[in-house]
């Protein structure tokens, strides 16, 4: 299944990160933060600023979060992009 936004909204795919201690122990997901860089994998019609395949800053609230076959997705308006990173 293939998920196709609509309007000015972005699908997101959350990259991995991660995080230790300084002492050098690693968080799990859960104990942490979430990254705020994501993987744009599909955009909608009136999306101009970000294409497919551009990695982004997002805000940490903004996305709403969906599981689509057993993964898990991001779908934001793409005003709640701040940057792409080139």
């Amino acid at each position: 299944m293939k998920i196709h936004p609509l309007g000015d909204r972005v699908v997101l795919e959350q990259l991995e990160q991660l995080e230790r201690t300084k002492s050098g122990i690693i968080l799990p997901d859960g104990a942490q933060e979430k990254p705020k860089m994501a993987k744009v994998l599909a955009v909608g019609k009136e999306v101009k600023e970000v294409k497919e395949g551009d990695i982004v800053l997002y805000k940490s609230y903004g996305p709403d979060d969906v599981k689509v076959d057993n993964k898990e997705y991001m779908i934001a308006k793409e005003e709640d992009i701040l940057a792409v990173i080139k």
